[in-house]
């Protein structure tokens, strides 16, 4: 994750992860998907999605099946991995802090707002383990036409489009 003027987003691996990931929800019920498939569906390269399987793979998140009519599919079903799953199996750091966590961002101690920032951490965390892909799937085949606030934790909120 980067912090650029007051947006914080999840670098490009992380959503390409999540991204190809909900693709292959989408698209796995009848059989392996291919990497080409997804990566013309999603426009995402086929080489960085091979890097990007291969981990998700040793992650046990994907199981790849071999030989003609071969590709991905899900290892476990949709409902049980959640996107914090994905981003952490791509080696994803989602850390607001400059210090990554380790209290050490201010002349070797703790800086100010350093809580602050592994509370936001602790909360981006806490929400992408609460959605799994099937949520994604469920949402993706939703109409989207009005937004509706959706509270985080306690004091976070965020606008997203919900169906009607």
């Amino acid at each position: 994750m980067y912090i650029q003027g007051e947006i914080m987003r999840l670098t490009t691996k992380g959503r390409f992860a999540v991204m190809a990931m909900a693709d292959l929800a989408l698209h796995g019920g009848c059989g392996p998907v291919t990497l080409s498939s997804i990566s013309e569906r999603q426009n995402i390269s086929q080489s960085y999605l091979e890097q990007l399987f291969g981990k998700l793979r040793k992650r046990n998140i994907v199981i790849a099946v071999r030989g003609p009519g071969g590709g991905y599919n899900l290892a476990r079903p949709s409902a049980q991995i959640s996107v914090a799953d994905i981003v952490v199996a791509v080696d994803e750091s989602v850390d607001a802090t400059r210090c990554g966590g380790k209290a050490n961002c201010h002349d070797e101690k703790q800086c100010v707002t350093h809580n602050l920032w592994m509370g936001l951490n602790e909360a981006l965390h806490s929400y992408m383990a609460g959605v799994s892909l099937q949520q994604l799937v469920d949402d993706a085949a939703k109409p989207k036409s009005e937004v509706k606030t959706v509270t985080i934790s306690k004091s976070i909120t965020k606008s997203v489009l919900v169906p009607v």
